[in-house]
């Protein structure tokens, strides 16, 4: 981490817990947890390309939204996000993220833009910043409204990744006709929004503010309804003043975006929708679009009638003080002559204008570059300056990690000396100690060997005497039982003859 990087940490940690986004990496499936904000899990087909970038929006650890951004244009391709109650709409500080100019930046979630100057590498070089929309007729526009969302998402859409150049008064009219078409035509037609989709997208044109953001040719809104029942419809409106927002067929609205694109997986269920939902539908659309055509009727009159008004202040004294015939025929011959001054006044007025605008135009560009130039050669004297203080600072540090392992390894090898001079001086210690040992052991073991010896004897001798006195027992035995056995038959022969 920097040193410069120290300064905002104060205000970053504030939003780091917050708000998170992380850049979905390319070996992850979609947009990794925030497939759940896509019909079916399925991102649109066809839009993605090599320049484009995929964020995972979140806000306090939970996901929001998901949003395709172009490097190239610096606007989002698009944000798709699922219907959520809306609160009061608050101000809030713009977020960037940091990974998209600076992949190895140890920031991994959205930042305040204002901590990001100092802490972020290459900022602004892959993504839009508040500087480019300074002095220029276009403000940041959201593709997805903070309006149609609580105090819990506010703070996640409210970043540059979301965010499209647009003029102040299409602004106005594109946040009225999405508000109104998610309260009147969308949300009471899907079961209260609980089962419905949202992509809403911009179209880059060839214009760019200040050469580097791209100005959307038309934004388009598509909203599925995954209910029992459901349908699809598409939105498209052009940048330009005059026209109002219109309804369009899911083909239709696909027709339009880059070939082969397809933006909800099936087509919403197409074979299963309810044309009888999407004609009232299309009655609430004609509602809005018809609140929009006052809208821009009411802006029209009133700028007409303050014309008007100026016009008759400039010729009521005229009225008044031409109460002569004479003047009533003088103005009349003198009408032609006026009016042909003032159209003279009127194209040398124009074309004053348009040379003024011309050269303030060149000048403001200049100036641009002049900045982005300075800006630029600012930022890159202070990396300079910051990686130079860097290595200054960190050569001492590396001195003594380097010293810190020389004595390490010279504590190692007097160890291992150590270890094999204990060994070595061992082995005659050891011999010595057996020598000495081996008389202690061999009269001890006398006694030992002794006692053995009598008890052998002894148990010999007792073995005789036990052999001895069985023999001369059972010689006694087999005498006496002999000798039974003669008596008694002597003494039957006897009583026999008897």
């Amino acid at each position: 981490m920097r040193p410069a990087s120290l300064l905002p940490l104060g205000s970053l940690f504030v939003f780091s817990w917050l708000v998170e986004g992380r850049l979905v990496r390319e070996d992850e499936a979609g947009f990794a947890e925030c497939n759940k904000f896509f019909y079916e899990e399925t991102p649109p087909e066809g839009l993605a390309e090599p320049f484009h970038v995929k964020i995972c929006q979140k806000y306090k650890g939970e996901e929001r939204f998901a949003t395709l951004y172009s490097i190239r244009e610096k606007i989002p391709v698009y944000s798709a996000f699922r219907y959520a109650v809306p609160g009061e709409s608050r101000e809030q500080g713009w977020m960037i993220e940091p990974q998209i100019d600076d992949p190895n930046s140890n920031f991994g979630e959205m930042m305040n833009e204002a901590d990001a100057f100092n802490s972020v590498n290459n900022l602004g070089s892959k993504q839009a910043l508040s500087t480019d929309y300074l002095d220029s007729d276009y403000r940041k526009g959201q593709l997805y409204l903070s309006s149609l969302n609580g105090d819990d998402f506010q703070m996640a859409t409210n970043t540059l990744t979301n965010a499209a150049p647009m003029t102040q008064s299409f602004k106005e009219r594109w946040h009225m006709n999405v508000n109104s078409l998610m309260n009147l035509a969308l949300v009471p037609y899907c079961g209260n929004g609980d089962n419905l989709y949202v992509i809403a997208g911009a179209v880059p044109s060839d214009h760019r503010v200040k050469n580097k953001v791209s100005v959307p040719d038309f934004v388009w809104l598509a909203a599925c309804c995954a209910a029992p029942g459901g349908w699809a419809m598409g939105f498209i409106k052009h940048m330009r003043d005059g026209d109002i927002i219109e309804d369009v067929m899911m083909k239709d609205l696909e027709k339009m975006l880059p070939s082969g694109t397809q933006l909800f997986q099936n087509n919403c269920g197409e074979a299963d929708q309810d044309t009888e939902k999407m004609k009232k539908i299309l009655e609430m659309v004609n509602h809005v679009q018809d609140e929009e055509r006052m809208v821009q009727a009411k802006s029209s009159s009133s700028q007409l009638s303050s014309t008007r008004n100026k016009r008759s202040a400039q010729s009521l004294p005229q009225e008044v003080n031409e109460s002569s015939l004479l003047r009533t025929i003088s103005s009349i011959i003198a009408t032609p002559f006026v009016k042909l001054f003032q159209l003279i006044y009127y194209i040398m007025v124009g074309i004053l204008k348009n040379v003024l605008y011309c050269l303030w135009y060149i000048i403001k560009q200049f100036i641009g570059i002049l900045e982005n130039g300075i800006q630029s050669l600012c930022s890159a004297t202070v990396s300079y300056i910051m990686a130079i203080g860097e290595e200054l600072v960190s050569i001492p540090w590396k001195v003594v990690k380097v010293i810190v392992k020389i004595i390490r390894a010279l504590l190692r090898i007097l160890c291992c000396l150590l270890k094999t001079i204990c060994r070595i001086l061992s082995i005659p210690i050891r011999v010595f100690v057996d020598i000495v040992s081996f008389p202690m052991y061999t009269v001890c073991a006398i006694p030992t060997v002794l006692k053995d010896i009598a008890v052998g004897v002894g148990g010999v001798l007792c073995l005789l005497l036990d052999t001895a006195f069985g023999t001369v027992g059972n010689f006694f035995h087999v005498f006496f039982s002999i000798f039974k056995r003669i008596g008694f038959k002597v003494s039957y022969d006897n009583s026999g003859e008897l």
